[in-house]
């Protein structure tokens, strides 16, 4: 018999940045949002959340705020009842007492660890595999977001999309934009470009190709960003608000975003720069061309992650337009001259933007990630498999 699922606890750590707390932060609003659901997220760092969202009170350990009930992940946790769901989001393991109370909740919660998104192929294969709890009567379930139907799906909201297209229906929306950042209004044929980006000592041959080119180029980047590649370059960085011009370059720093504002800037531009989780997903569904920095990793474990989402963003372009995009990619993240790469990226663009508009919508095409979630609860497809006669997974293997 299938479930109704009406409460959920999301846990996160903030390991770095805002790719975590923002996933999560999208995935606890959406819940609350668009099925009613109660959700409890619980957050180590309250203050990263507060950057993507100023409403919620760094200092406070318990609030209510755009429907989710917000707690400080602090131990020792206070004694409630479990939710039906519990979510610990890219393996931050659920506290041992909180599991504990699991145990003996009845019925059990749905247990799942919500994993980091990868293209990878073996990613199909161990969507919703089991991992028995080695001493209690819990099962947890792997919950691979991803690009293909055998996956989770990307976070995306029921209206997302519809906004994005009103947005570029309508001229005065656009403008407003600009003027709410304190820019003006890009000229026709100026480069609209959102730059954001881990430290990257490609930034400044990339500034200096731009400055030197035949093409004005307003690059967008969010305060914090780049500092040292930007002084490296104009001899300073502007505070926020700030812009600084060389040649065919304006680069405005601008203040660092709300989450819910970050949307239409990507979709005002024509490429954006992207790094981490959060980000990148947005940037699928901007429907304009992307460039993905990827975390790096010790001994390059990042790179085989890269280019699996690289060969499947490229596949349905044609020869040349692929050669570009997936050169630029690969330079921008280290393996290559992003200077000497962009010129033929540059001329690819008519071609990259057509393609990134066609792989949002077959993107679109999916469930997103919320609505399989809770399908995939609610259906009883974690239900199915005796997690007693399952072999035990070693996680780090996932």
């Amino acid at each position: 018999m299938s479930r109704r699922v009406r409460s959920w606890d999301i846990f996160c750590r903030v390991v770095d940045n805002f790719g975590d707390i923002g996933v999560c932060w999208r995935l606890a609003r959406q819940l609350a949002a668009e099925r009613g659901d109660a959700v409890r997220l619980w957050v180590d760092h309250v203050a990263a959340l507060t950057r993507i969202w100023p409403e919620v009170a760094p200092e406070q350990d318990e609030q209510r705020c755009a429907g989710v009930e917000i707690r400080r992940w602090s131990e020792p946790l206070p004694v409630l009842t479990p939710h039906d769901v519990v979510i610990e989001a890219f393996a931050c393991k659920t506290p041992d007492a909180f599991v504990e109370a699991m145990a003996v909740r009845k019925p059990a919660p749905v247990w799942l660890n919500l994993e980091y998104l990868s293209a990878e192929a073996w990613v199909d294969g161990c969507h919703l595999l089991p991992s028995p709890h080695p001493r209690l009567p819990l099962t947890k379930h792997f919950f691979f977001p991803g690009f293909t139907p055998r996956t989770g799906g990307l976070l995306r909201e029921a209206d997302l999309l519809t906004r994005r297209d009103a947005f570029r229906r309508d001229g005065a929306a656009r403008r407003a934009l600009w003027d709410a950042l304190g820019l003006r209004t890009p000229a026709a044929g100026e480069l609209r470009v959102s730059l954001f980006a881990y430290p990257n000592a490609a930034a400044i041959r990339l500034f200096s190709v731009w400055a030197a080119g035949d093409r004005p180029v307003i690059c967008v980047v969010p305060e914090g960003v780049l500092r040292s590649e930007i002084a490296g370059f104009f001899g300073s960085c502007p505070a926020p608000g700030g812009i600084a011009a060389r040649g065919r370059l304006r680069l405005a720093v601008i203040p660092f975003v709300r989450q819910a504002d970050y949307d239409p800037m990507l979709w005002a531009c024509d490429i954006n720069f992207v790094r981490g989780e959060d980000s990148f997903v947005r940037a699928q569904w901007a429907g304009r061309p992307l460039v993905w920095q990827i975390y790096p990793q010790e001994g390059d474990a990042h790179l085989p992650k890269l280019r699996a989402f690289v060969d499947s963003y490229c596949a349905d372009l044609d020869g040349p337009t692929a050669a570009a995009v997936r050169d630029f990619i690969h330079a921008w993240n280290g393996s290559g001259d992003a200077a000497a790469a962009w010129n033929a990226a540059q001329a690819a663009l008519p071609g990259w933007t057509a393609a990134a508009d066609a792989w949002c919508a077959r993107l679109a095409a999916q469930p997103d990630l919320a609505s399989a979630l809770a399908e995939a609860v609610e259906s009883e497809a974690l239900a199915g498999v005796d997690a007693h006669r399952v072999p035990a997974r070693d996680e780090n293997q996932l």
